[in-house]
């Protein structure tokens, strides 16, 4: 196949539209299944580099949900443990302890699970049956793999009324060295960003605290690789495997410290005992089950168990999630992964990132002020790496 042409772009008015390789080429992809669009392969292309990046510098099979050209989080394949199992609504996945791919996308999938409502999928590796009906039941728009086993994409079809979108990628394509684009019918053209994230991007340790331990380095590695395939400016948090925080697309760099730490910290939340203890009612479907979880952490609770909307949703009245009880929590955590795209210009996203637990960041360096952010850094005994590589992504 050598173009497919979509139904419209980015909008309905925007056609005609269609993809293809400018040299004529094939397409390294097959169809498996559904009409995918626009926005649907703009998601595809932008999430298989990372699971294939992220498989290369880990060599882990790795999973992430995109949404808008953003992942809202990427994983490797570790096990879960049963709360995080709770807090993801994979308790009760068969074999799941098994299939590292579907550990990874339980993970990606279970981390923002109000921004991957209708989700893309990317996996590194062949999906197995175990992910294929863990993806089953979760609402998704289509998914991007090198292949399916048979079992896995018969399950896969028949979501979405058998018009779920299943991609196959060649896993050994490799693109043009340069890659264009088009605004306002002036073309763009730059060299890909082939830049290579490693261990050894992490060498620079500019802090006092020079402790760097093997999972810290992993989480920071996919900290950054997640932020290469996130829109800019953008911020990661990362903690055991995954990316638990992503603060994408905010023309302020303590916007996206701010944003991707409030995610970090309801992920967190979300593992409370109170949080796992909701006595929701079997016939609560799980999106609404996500959408109650996220109002009763970020909110008072007190006020929303008050709200006779929320409560046709327990069997009993919950006891709520004090203040007091969520920054008791918090103040547990430490261990977490932080990258960013771009160097901090200001110490108050140090600040921020000591918040929710942060003990270990990589950011490029390079801002005038980079004495006052090593500065904050050493008080909070955060270790901190400078890559000296800007990753920027439009």
């Amino acid at each position: 196949m050598k173009e497919f042409e979509l139904k419209y772009g980015c909008n309905p008015n925007q056609k005609p539209s269609r993809i293809y390789i400018e040299d004529g080429s094939e397409l390294p992809i097959e169809i498996l299944n559904g009409k995918p669009g626009y926005i649907n392969f703009l998601d595809a292309f932008n999430s298989w580099q990372l699971v294939k990046e992220l498989k290369d510098a880990l060599g882990m099979p790795s999973a992430t949900s995109f949404k808008h050209v953003s992942p809202t989080s990427a994983a490797v394949g570790i096990p879960l443990p049963l709360s995080l199992k709770r807090a993801c609504f994979v308790d009760d996945i068969e074999g799941l302890d098994d299939s590292p791919l579907a550990c990874a996308y339980a993970r990606a999938r279970g981390t923002d699970r109000m921004s991957s409502f209708g989700d893309w999928i990317a996996l590194s590796e062949v999906c197995d049956v175990t992910t294929a009906r863990l993806i089953q039941r979760e609402v998704s728009d289509g998914v991007i793999a090198p292949g399916y086993e048979p079992e896995a994409l018969e399950i896969l079809r028949s979501k979405k009324k058998g018009n779920y979108n299943i991609v196959q990628i060649d896993p050994n394509f490799v693109p043009a060295e340069k890659e264009k684009k088009q605004v306002f019918g002036i073309t763009f053209e730059q060299g890909r960003n082939n830049f290579v994230i490693d261990e050894a991007l992490l060498s620079n340790i500019v802090t006092e605290n020079k402790i760097l331990p093997e999972e810290g380095k992993r989480d920071l590695i996919i900290a950054l690789i997640t932020l290469k395939y996130t829109q800019s400016n953008s911020v990661c948090y990362a903690v055991n495997g995954q990316a638990i925080g992503v603060g994408a697309g905010q023309q302020s760099r303590i916007h996206c410290t701010r944003l991707a730490g409030q995610k970090a910290d309801i992920w967190h939340l979300r593992q409370h005992p109170k949080v796992l203890g909701l006595p929701f009612l079997e016939s609560v479907p799980r999106a609404v089950r996500d959408n109650t979880i996220d109002v009763y952490i970020s909110e008072d609770s007190d006020d929303v168990l008050a709200d006779g909307k929320w409560q046709q949703f327990f069997s009993v009245c919950p006891d709520a999630l004090t203040v007091k009880e969520k920054k008791e929590y918090l103040a547990g955590i430490s261990g977490v992964a932080l990258g960013s795209d771009a160097f901090f210009p200001f110490d108050d996203n140090i600040i921020r990132a000591h918040r929710s637990g942060v003990s270990y960041i990589a950011q490029p360096g390079g801002s005038v002020r980079d004495d006052i952010v090593i500065s904050s850094c050493n008080t909070f005994g955060i270790t901190m790496a400078f890559t000296g590589m800007r990753l920027f992504h439009h």
